[in-house]
């Protein structure tokens, strides 16, 4: 369930960062004010962003070390298993 929230999450973040992609698109450069609350809703969207990559890393990560660990598991079953065998 929590990999379904964080996927959604994540979602949101980059339809958020396309609807202000448009948005800066469409900005006037002589809008100072604009611009600036633009450039401040980029950066956090893009700080959200680098923090869901940064779980997404640790979940991969997290992955690697259990099927590491399942495989060591199974040859060392085998091993045992043939051992007893003979």
């Amino acid at each position: 369930m929590r990999g379904e929230e964080a996927k959604a999450a994540g979602e949101a973040l980059l339809r958020r960062l396309r609807r202000l992609l448009v948005r800066a698109a469409s900005a006037k450069g002589s809008d100072r004010k604009q611009l600036l609350a633009l450039i401040d809703d980029i950066e956090t969207t893009r700080r959200g962003l680098l923090e869901r990559r940064a779980e997404v890393e640790g979940e991969m990560r997290q992955a690697t070390v259990r099927t590491t660990a399942i495989g060591a598991y199974l040859r060392n079953s085998q091993v045992q298993r043939g051992k007893r065998h003979n």
